[in-house]
């Protein structure tokens, strides 16, 4: 298992990284907080269209690039990094990999070119669904308090119980019987909304794979999006990292920069360590997606439960060096601890994901 990047993902790494730091500034951060959508459509056009992000880990017969895993979590560390503000979580690592663990090769063709080039967003809608039979397609009702930039998504796949089981439904956001309505959080760089399915009527075709099989597909998707989200919160660790060392050089009191006392010295060190810690974990949990391992439970359970933690730790001790103007609207540390408080608990707070890990070492 190779851990470290090689030149091209690097240099991937390093584009991002540029263009991140223009289009996704803490101005541009700011200004998608308060736009309606919650994202800037032109930046997102050229992530899709020129850049090619959506495309990576998307394999080539449905559009994508096929670079893979690796090459994804490297990109959403640059992206926690700079707070990006786009509905590329939602797409490319929650509802796209829902609908290739699927298996269904028509409903893949359908939608994954339009994701790929950026032309399409989704969302997966988990919990709350219930499908029931309705001549040879099926009526979907129930709701969903938190999916992530369903507001706005085109797709929604829809993972429903009925009575052959679990199963996954590709169902356009236009739908008849489908309303949407956005959550005002904590965290404004991220959009949740409330879906709801009132009697939507589907056809067999919406049926992503075998009927009453789409939970295996369900769980490795979220296992996918797990191992993401950890990368994600590594790179927003990071950035709390340097924004206190910067702010600890800077500020002066007593006469002397506030970073040369030994205990400010001292939490500037742990912080390192948190985020090495959480950025190994994370590699190492992608390297495992990428393998297709059957370790990747248990890998993207420990990953995500330290980077969460990790993440908020920085966040929060950041906040601390920096003193009553970290909490400042013209300060971006507030951005970071309220993305990392809310990311703990998406896909799992910590405190479950250990208990699952213990699970899996006693089954």
């Amino acid at each position: 298992m190779q851990l470290a990047f090689t030149e091209e993902q690097e240099e991937l790494r390093r584009s991002a990284r540029a263009f991140l730091a223009e289009h996704s500034s803490s101005e541009r951060v700011r200004a998608a907080m308060a736009s309606e959508l919650g994202w800037d459509t032109d930046a997102w056009k050229r992530i899709g269209a020129e850049l090619g992000w959506t495309a990576v880990a998307i394999p080539e017969s449905y559009g994508g690039v096929g670079l893979g895993f690796v090459e994804l979590v490297g990109l959403l560390e640059e992206m926690g990094e700079a707070l990006l503000c786009a509905p590329f979580f939602a797409s490319v690592c929650m509802a796209a990999p829902a609908l290739l663990a699927s298996g269904d090769s028509a409903a893949a063709r359908e939608w994954l070119p339009a994701i790929a080039e950026g032309r399409a967003t989704a969302a997966l809608v988990e919990g709350g669904a219930i499908a029931r039979r309705r001549g040879a397609g099926f009526s979907l009702d129930g709701s969903a308090r938190l999916v992530l930039d369903g507001h706005a998504a085109d797709l929604l796949v829809v993972a429903a119980t009925h009575a052959a089981g679990l199963s996954l439904f590709a169902v356009p956001a236009g739908a008849r019987g489908v309303e949407r309505r956005a959550h005002t959080t904590m965290d404004q760089t991220r959009r949740f909304a409330e879906v709801t399915l009132s009697g939507v009527e589907v056809g067999a075709g919406a049926l992503l794979g075998a009927e009453g099989q789409g939970a295996p597909a369900l769980a490795h998707a979220l296992d996918q999006a797990r191992v993401a989200l950890a990368a994600e919160q590594t790179g927003g660790a990071q950035r709390c990292l340097d924004l206190a060392v910067g702010y600890a050089k800077e500020r002066v009191q007593f006469g002397r920069a506030i970073g040369s006392f030994q205990a400010i010295k001292h939490k500037c060190a742990d912080l390192m360590v948190a985020v090495e810690s959480a950025r190994s974990a994370a590699y190492w949990a992608g390297c495992v997606a990428a393998e297709r391992s059957e370790e990747l439970p248990r890998a993207a359970s420990l990953a995500k439960a330290w980077a969460s933690e990790s993440y908020f730790r920085c966040a929060a001790d950041a906040l601390q060096i920096h003193g009553g103007v970290g909490f400042t609207w013209e300060y971006d540390v507030h951005l970071h601890l309220k993305r990392a408080r809310s990311m703990e608990a998406f896909l799992g707070a910590p405190s479950w994901h250990r208990e699952r890990v213990a699970g899996m070492m006693l089954a």
